[in-house]
């Protein structure tokens, strides 16, 4: 396990210089879940929850979350990002929804944390549509999954 780097031989919280890192390209994929009693499952698969389609809201609102990374997250770099998707899937068998977000550009440091921003705030987004509803939602197991590029190379949950 490698030192931390967020922060100065004093201690001191700091944004890591990434000015002499090679540009590549670096790809990220997150995802996590949202579990939820049978009947909202049901509401929301049938698009007739009261605030509108959780689904595309939730997709729009991960988009946006992982384009505002660096104002939620102190030490993030504002990055120029190339590619966001957020998917969300109904998942019956374990009254769940899940969220898969992908983020990717060319650059000097990695997309991770903007991706999990895109699962957390998507699923935060899910949870705000249908909390009058259901109350008891878990938002649960977000994680990254996988990130390529740079010099740390390839990593891929097993």
């Amino acid at each position: 396990m490698g030192d931390l780097t967020h922060f100065d031989d004093h201690g001191n919280a700091r944004m890591v210089d990434v000015s002499d890192k090679d540009i590549t390209e670096r790809v990220a994929v997150a995802k996590g879940l949202v579990r939820m009693e049978p009947a909202t499952l049901a509401l929301i698969a049938s698009g007739q929850a009261s605030k509108g389609d959780v689904l595309s809201v939730a997709q729009l609102a991960g988009i946006m979350g992982a384009k505002k990374t660096p104002d939620l997250i102190p030490l993030c770099h504002p990055l120029a990002l190339t590619k966001v998707t957020v998917d969300l899937r109904l998942l019956p068998d374990d009254n769940a929804v899940e969220i898969t977000a992908t983020c990717k550009l060319k650059g000097r440091t990695g997309v991770e944390m903007e991706a999990l921003t895109a699962v957390s705030v998507a699923a935060l987004t899910v949870y705000d549509m249908c909390k009058a509803v259901d109350k008891g939602m878990v938002i649960e197991h977000i994680r990254l999954e996988h990130k390529s590029g740079g010099k740390s190379g390839t990593y891929q949950r097993g």
